[in-house]
C-alpha cells in the first residue's frame, strides 16, 4: 500500500537527489539539444506527485513512481514532434531501472562534464550545471555568483542554444578531454554545497537537502577514475567536515547559530573521521589545490572541543594560503574575520573596511553584519547598529533577518 507520510517532503527529496539524474537518463536517448524537453517532462512529473500524492498518498516506490510519470510525460511531447519520432520505441522501453546502477551514474556524470564543455563560456558552464544537475532556481544560483537574476537566466538562454546547435552526444568524453572540465565540476558543486549551508532565500536557515546532493555528487566524480583526482578528494572532504556541524547550525526555530553558539556534542564525529580520511587521500601526491586549504580550514574548526581551542592563528596563516590559491572578495572578508580572533576586533574592521569598494560586495549582506558584529565587540552599538540596518536592507533568506534583528536589538 502507499504511503501518506510527508508526499511534500518525499517530493523535494526526489526532486534534490533524482532530478539530475532522471533528466540526464532522458536526454541521453532525446539527445542534448532536447534538454528543454527533458527537463519539462521532469518538472512536470514533480509537479503531478505534488498534485496527487498528498491524496493518494506516497507510492512505495516514489523514483520508480516519477521516472515514469516523466518518460510518459516526455512521449506525450514527442508525438507532437515529427522530427523526434523515431526515438519514441526506445523512451517507451526505458525502464526506471535506468537509473540505478552504472549506466545512471554514468549519465549523470556526462551530463555534467557537458554541462562544463570548453566551448561554453565558464560563467555558462556554472549556470547550466546548478540548473540541470543542482536543480537550483535562476535566484538561487544568482545569489551563489554574487550577480543579477537576469545575467544568470540569460546565460542559460545562450548555454542551451549551444546545446541544440552544437550536435555534442550526451557521453562520457574522451579521457584527455576530461580534465579541462573537472575544475568546472568542482566550482559548481561547491556552490551547490554553499547554497545548502547558508541559504540565501527561502524560509530555512541551511538546506541539508541540497548539502547531500551536492556530497553524493562528489562521490559520483570518485567513481571514475578519470575525475577521481586529488582536488576532487580534497572537496569531498572540505563538504563531510562542513556538513557535520549542520545538526548544531541552527536552534529548535531553525535560527542561526553562530560557531560559539553550536552544542558541539551535536556535530556528527563520523563525518568528521570521514572527512578527515578524505582530507588524508586528497594530500597523497603533491597537488595542492585551494580546496585543500579550505578543508585544513574547516579541520582546523573540527578539532577544537570548545571554541576557546580554535586555533585561530593557523586559520590566518591558511586563508593567506588560500588568498595566493584563489583570491576573491568573500575569502578576504573570511580572512578578516579570523584576524579579528586573533588581533582583536578593530584589526577585523581596518579590513573589512577597506572591502566596502569591493564592486562584488556591494549587495553582499555578509559584509555589514560581519561588520556589525565586530564594532559591537569593539564596544561600540552604534556603528554595529548602523551596519545590522544595512544588512537588512539586502536580500538574505527569512532566518538571516531574523538573526540580523535580534543582533539589531541587542544594539540598544
Amino acid at each position: 500500500m502507499p504511503s501518506v507520510a510527508q508526499p511534500t517532503g518525499v517530493v523535494e527529496h526526489l526532486f534534490r537527489h533524482s532530478s539530475g539524474r532522471l533528466i540526464a537518463t532522458l536526454a541521453r536517448l532525446l539527445g542534448p539539444d532536447r534538454l528543454d524537453l527533458a527537463e519539462e517532462a521532469v518538472a512536470d512529473a514533480l509537479e503531478q506527485a505534488l498534485r496527487t500524492w498528498p491524496h493518494s498518498g506516497v507510492p512505495n516506490n516514489p523514483r520508480g513512481w516519477l521516472f515514469r510519470a516523466a518518460r510518459n510525460r516526455a512521449v506525450d511531447l514527442l508525438r507532437r514532434e515529427r522530427s523526434l519520432r523515431d526515438k519514441l520505441p526506445a523512451l517507451v522501453e526505458l525502464d526506471h531501472a535506468a537509473l540505478d546502477g552504472d549506466s545512471g551514474q554514468d549519465d549523470e556524470l556526462a551530463m555534467m562534464l557537458l554541462c562544463c564543455h570548453p566551448d561554453l563560456p565558464v560563467p555558462a558552464q556554472v549556470a547550466l550545471t546548478l540548473r540541470t544537475v543542482g536543480g537550483l532556481g535562476v535566484r538561487e544560483i544568482a545569489a551563489a555568483l554574487l550577480t543579477k537574476p537576469a545575467t544568470v537566466a540569460q546565460r542559460l538562454t545562450r548555454a542551451k542554444r549551444w546545446l541544440r546547435n552544437s550536435g555534442q552526444p550526451l557521453e562520457l568524453p574522451p579521457p584527455e578531454a576530461v580534465p579541462a572540465r573537472v575544475d568546472t565540476v568542482l566550482s559548481v558543486l561547491y556552490l551547490l554545497f554553499n547554497e545548502g549551508y547558508g541559504a540565501t532565500s527561502g524560509e530555512a536557515a541551511v538546506r541539508a537537502e541540497l548539502c547531500g546532493e551536492a556530497i553524493r555528487l562528489s562521490r559520483l566524480l570518485l567513481t571514475d577514475r578519470r575525475t577521481d583526482v586529488p582536488r576532487a578528494r580534497a572537496l569531498l572532504a572540505l563538504m563531510l567536515l562542513q556538513a557535520s556541524r549542520l545538526p548544531a547550525r541552527v536552534d529548535e526555530r531553525g535560527d542561526l547559530l553562530l560557531f560559539d553558539e553550536q552544542d558541539r556534542g551535536r556535530w556528527d564525529r563520523s563525518m568528521i573521521a570521514e572527512g578527515t580520511r578524505m582530507f588524508a587521500a586528497a594530500c597523497v601526491g603533491a597537488e595542492r589545490s585551494a580546496y585543500h586549504v579550505e578543508a585544513a580550514i574547516a579541520l582546523c574548526h573540527a578539532a577544537a572541543e570548545k571554541p576557546g581551542d580554535t586555533d585561530w592563528p593557523r586559520i590566518v596563516e591558511l586563508y593567506d594560503q588560500l588568498l595566493t590559491l584563489r583570491p576573491s572578495p568573500v575569502t578576504r572578508l573570511n580572512r578578516a574575520i579570523a584576524l579579528a580572533m586573533v588581533d582583536g576586533p578593530e584589526a577585523g574592521i581596518a579590513e573589512l573596511e577597506r572591502l566596502g569598494a569591493e564592486p562584488r560586495l556591494r549587495e553582499y549582506p555578509q559584509l555589514p553584519a560581519a561588520l556589525g558584529a565586530l564594532w559591537s565587540r569593539a564596544g561600540r552599538p552604534d556603528l554595529a547598529a548602523e551596519h545590522y540596518r544595512r544588512a537588512l536592507e539586502l536580500p538574505v533568506s527569512a532566518p538571516q533577518h531574523r538573526f540580523l534583528r535580534r543582533r539589531l536589538a541587542e544594539c540598544g
